[in-house]
């Protein structure tokens, strides 16, 4: 049986008059990878903070196990402005870091009493390789000046940072709140295969959904201040949740059928009866209130017709762009057409937001230009675009852009009607804006942009910090839109839902123009990047076989038996390619014993010469085969 590692009974969070949660319950235990799902200000970023000691609590239990090894990556990380990436990553309170620091200590002060006792333990905890895998994480991570200070990085760097901190520390239990915002793609895939290759526990908040169905084994959900538990990925607690409300709203329906009959026999019931008929009346009230509970999943079609947009839409002629040696765009060409929904992804750094801002006008091109068409009228929602006056009501903030939203066929939403289909019901946006959660406060700058009824919408990031419902929401409005549309965003399920092309920005102004999805195109670089490793494999052996003078017998054609061998040993070749991939990264995990080291090495050595002998076959046999 799995080791609890945490417990929580009935715990209980307000503040003022909201309550977050209460009464909630639910335990981890060691193998357990699990993600936390809810509405935005429904706490999710709290629990984690009352978790990780930073918060109070009203009334319940939060029980950890003995001396485990914790770690917390929060949302928005602050380190001091003066430590080195290198000082941040060695400041952690692990029992690793403190055996280094006391190594040194001695081995500057000369005292050595006990330093035997300390070299055991040392290599026990693997203390020696420490600074390695601090710089192997970090460089994975794209952070490769280790003694720049953490004052000098961008926010996206230090949340970078802060990841490789929680990772390195190798803790028992990990809690993470959005651990792939600021991750490329490329990190996020790498994020994923760590923390399910290692033996870690996880609780996380993330709104990244193929995260949460390839890494988490249970997903827990706060719905109307209550928990609720899925033992399965993602996708298991879509279909379960689903069964939930479906089964909560049928036992519903039943209940206002009953009420109906209720309320007709409270209307027929004579005063002075009452209180021989309290345990109906008490029923009555029961009833009513199971009644009110239906789920209302805003399902209705949200679908905004978009101001008229003509055939011209934009034409990109020559556009050149670079900051110092870094080259965004050289002389770059593009026809953008009418109804396009093209997704821009590549690696941070690699010049997709500042591709946007030249098509918005923000930055200015070194040469070249964008022809806009006439109509074009674009909403743009950009990273770093969230302002607002704290001090405003929701509804304010929303009316002082459009009173009403045009849907077309005649039907319009006022601002508050258009504020609940982005789940912002009638209480909520008479709220002032410094009560909104931050993914709040990004819903609501997303409303901002879509009721100004734009047909040219600019998305740079649009999914970093909003919950899955809205996202979902979201999805719908694009799904249906009546115009153009460009998203830059790393959530690739998002980018899978909405988007019928790509831009793929590869660096050094190598953009390449991909007629599909997100994971269309990844299935395609994985077959090209196979066939590059295949055919460099065989170049390398080509170039390392001496010339050797063929017998006259081997410019024969090659004879049936032949035939066979050559096609038998082109799938041997890629079966034994594979279990040499494999067995390389079991060896580079870091997870294996003294003796299965030994053994995986002596197959590794096997398995090259084994390669090289039945290549050297393939090599023979295709020179005959021409």
């Amino acid at each position: 049986m799995p080791t609890p590692l945490l417990q929580i009974d009935k715990l209980t969070k307000s503040f003022g008059d909201l309550v977050l949660f209460s009464d909630i319950s639910f335990g981890i235990a060691e193998g357990d990878k699990i993600g936390l799902i809810a509405p935005n200000g429904s706490g999710k970023t709290t629990l984690l903070n009352i978790l990780s000691g930073k918060e109070p609590y009203e009334s319940g239990r939060v029980v950890f196990r003995n001396d485990i090894r914790l770690a917390y990556l929060e949302q928005s990380p602050v380190f001091d402005p003066e430590m080195t990436v290198l000082e941040t990553c060695f400041s952690t309170d692990s029992e690793t870091v403190k055996l280094i620091a006391r190594y040194e200590e001695m081995i500057s002060s000369g005292n050595q009493k006990g330093l035997d006792e300390l070299l055991v333990h040392m290599d026990l905890h693997n203390a020696w390789d420490y600074e390695q895998r601090v710089k192997q994480i970090l460089t994975q991570l794209k952070i490769t000046d280790f003694h720049q200070k953490t004052g000098e990085l961008s926010g996206g760097q230090v949340k970078r940072v802060a990841l490789a901190n929680v990772l390195i520390s190798e803790p028992e239990l990990l809690i993470m709140d959005e651990p792939t915002n600021h991750l490329d793609l490329e990190m996020v895939e790498w994020l994923e295969e760590h923390l399910t290759r290692n033996n870690i526990s996880l609780l996380m908040v993330t709104h990244d959904r193929y995260f949460l169905d390839r890494v988490c084994n249970q997903i827990l959900e706060i719905d109307e201040k209550r928990l609720f538990s899925y033992k399965g990925n993602y996708s298991y607690y879509l279909e379960k949740r689903d069964e939930r409300v479906m089964a909560q709203n049928a036992e519903t329906e039943k209940a206002r059928n009953l009420l109906r009959k209720e309320l007709d026999w409270m209307r027929r019931q004579p005063q002075a009866r009452a209180t021989k008929a309290k345990s109906r009346i008490d029923a009555f009230y029961s009833l009513e209130e199971k009644a009110q509970q239906k789920k209302d999943e805003q399902n209705i079609r949200l679908a905004a017709k978009g101001s008229y947009i003509g055939k011209k839409i934009f034409e990109a002629k020559d556009v050149s762009k670079r900051f110092g040696d870094v080259r965004i765009t050289e002389k770059f060409n593009y026809i953008f057409t009418r109804y396009e929904k093209m997704g821009i992804v590549g690696n941070n750094g690699s010049g997709k937001s500042t591709f946007v801002k030249m098509l918005l006008g923000v930055e200015e091109p070194d040469s070249g230009g964008f022809d806009i068409g006439e109509t074009v009228n674009f909403g743009y929602y950009s990273q770093d675009g969230l302002q607002f006056n704290e001090q405003t009501k929701v509804i304010d903030v929303v009316q002082a852009i459009a009173e009403v939203i045009d849907l077309g066929d005649g039907h319009r939403l006022t601002a508050s009607q258009f504020l609940q289909h982005f789940l912002f019901p009638p209480e909520k946006q008479h709220n002032y804006v410094y009560k909104l959660s931050g993914g709040e406060k990004r819903r609501l700058y997303l409303c901002t942009v879509l009721i100004k009824n734009p047909n040219f919408l600019v998305l740079d990031e649009p999914t970093n910090d909003l919950d899955i419902l809205t996202l979902n929401i979201l999805e719908e409005y694009l799904a249906g839109f009546k115009g153009c549309l460009i998203v830059v965003s790393h959530d690739r399920y998002f980018m899978d839902k909405v988007v019928d092309h790509l831009l793929v920005f590869h660096g050094n102004a190598q953009i390449q123009d991909f007629p599909g999805n997100y994971t269309q195109y990844r299935e395609w670089k994985a077959v090209e990047d196979k066939k590059e490793s295949s055919e460099t494999k065989i170049s390398v052996r080509q170039q390392e076989t001496p010339p050797h003078k063929k017998r006259p017998e081997e410019n024969k054609k090659l004879s049936f038996k032949e035939k066979q061998e050559f096609e038998a040993l082109e799938q041997q070749i890629e079966q034994l390619e594979t279990e040499k991939d494999r067995i390389s990264e079991e060896l580079s995990s870091g997870n294996l014993s003294t003796e299965e080291l030994m053994n995986k090495s002596n197959r590794l050595s096997e398995l090259i010469d084994i390669i090289d002998e039945k290549t050297m076959r393939w090599l023979e046999l295709s020179d005959r085969d021409q």
